[in-house]
């Protein structure tokens, strides 16, 4: 085949291929989530402050330190995978976030090694927000254009989806883990193993990405939503609206995650049950990613964007005092489950609806650095921000009103989004 036909055909994409693209963005997202589900666990080992306030802090704030180069991630790499192609700019952030998710598993604590172990802590939470930066871009970029044109929110859905697998599978290892290890055992090692069992995947994650095919150079049709330029500048007022809808679900996202810590701080939960609550979240986070990316493909982006944001924007306060007054679980697990259903049905076509905005030239260093620049503004500080509300204001429900805030700004620019699914299909 010539390059020219090379250059207008479409890539063959099996199963086996979104399961790479969907694994190795699990892996990294497992890392991210884990670590913020055992938060109180990291704070005692690394941070030798003697309340506990201040440990979880400390441990929150290093947790956000991984968000500060995030943006460089997603400019290096981005940039990287629209000048090689997508595949090895997904492999590279694959492996650096191999290398420093195995490095936390092995790290001493603060007892053993002195201040040596909080900035080692630091320097690893630095290359993993650099490899994520650079993960979400490609990953994206290659779900939305290996996808059949019918179906690209279907497709584009298990971006998001594999972040809530993430959430589940976290959550199932935090159940199981603190159903069979005491609360000392799980400060003292239990906290490694959760991460121990990501580091398995890596090899198997190695493997089926470098089968990937390429979809960087197949022709693809303009939709009108697209600049007729491919110039950055050219696309202001989509980056814009962009951050205004992935800082809505970025705050969202690390509200959900963020539960774990405060069902046991806030609540005065048992462990076991905080990690329930990330088991559900995460179940309800994946069944809606995939519905909300299936919904949109058929009646359209701008209807998901709007409608379930704004019920969940109505729902939000409701919910939580719910969450702060109910008496049973049951009740909690279920109202929480409800609100992660329409935030995932909204946050998807967010996604893919930003990615088909933008011209193929740009699209992964834009999309990665949209997202990044959002996440490291907002998923870095939100869970210091809520958890510093909660302890000033001793009002449980001033996490809501934060959240109430960041689905406004994102429900305002779900409102002034282009639609992209009609122009593609009319040209189909």
């Amino acid at each position: 085949m010539s390059s020219a036909a090379e250059a207008t055909a479409s890539p063959t994409i099996a199963r086996r291929h979104v399961v790479a693209a969907v694994i190795g963005n699990w892996l990294e997202f497992y890392d991210f989530t884990v670590y913020a589900y055992f938060a109180l666990q990291i704070g005692d080992a690394f941070f030798p402050q003697t309340s506990s306030f201040m440990r979880l802090m400390a441990a929150l704030v290093t947790y956000g330190v991984g968000f500060i180069c995030r943006p460089i991630g997603a400019v290096v790499i981005g940039r990287f995978a629209d000048r090689a192609g997508r595949k090895p700019a997904m492999l590279l952030s694959f492996a650096m976030m191999g290398v420093a998710l195995l490095g936390l598993v092995f790290v001493p604590t603060y007892k053993q090694i002195g201040i040596a172990a909080p900035v080692i802590v630091v320097m690893l939470r630095l290359i993993q927000g650099f490899a994520l930066g650079g993960e979400v871009g490609p990953t994206t970029a290659f779900l939305v254009e290996a996808a059949p044109p019918a179906k690209r929110g279907l497709f584009g859905a298990w971006q998001s989806a594999s972040q809530s697998l993430s959430s589940l599978s976290g959550g199932f290892v935090g159940v199981i883990l603190a159903a069979v290890l005491s609360k000392a055992e799980l400060a003292d090692f239990g906290w490694r193993v959760a991460f121990l069992i990501g580091a398995l995947v890596l090899p198997f994650g190695l493997v089926i990405r470098g089968s990937l095919p390429e979809t960087m150079h197949h022709a693809e049709a303009p939709l009108d939503a697209h600049p007729e330029t491919a110039d950055i500048l050219s696309h202001w007022k989509i980056i814009l609206l962009g951050l205004g809808l992935i800082t809505g679900g970025t705050v969202s996202t690390y509200v959900f995650i963020f539960m774990t810590t405060y069902a046991q701080v806030t609540l005065h939960m048992d462990v076991s049950v905080a990690f329930w609550i990330t088991v559900v979240n995460g179940a309800a986070g994946f069944f809606a990613s995939l519905v909300g990316g299936a919904l949109s493909d058929h009646l359209g982006r701008r209807a998901l964007l709007i409608w379930p944001r704004l019920a969940f924007l109505l729902a939000t306060l409701p919910v939580f005092w719910i969450v702060t007054h109910s008496p049973g679980e049951a009740l909690l697990l279920a109202v929480l489950g409800g609100l992660n259903v329409l935030a995932n049905l909204a946050g998807v076509p967010a996604l893919v609806a930003l990615t088909e905005s933008l011209r193929k030239e740009i699209r992964s260093v834009a999309v990665a650095t949209v997202y990044a620049l959002a996440v490291a503004v907002f998923g870095g500080t939100t869970q210091f921000v809520v958890a510093w509300l909660d302890h000033v204001t001793n009002n449980p429900l001033a996490i809501a009103w934060y959240l109430m805030a960041a689905t406004l700004v994102a429900l305002i620019a779900s409102v002034f989004m282009v639609e992209t699914v009609k122009p593609r299909t009319a040209q189909a």
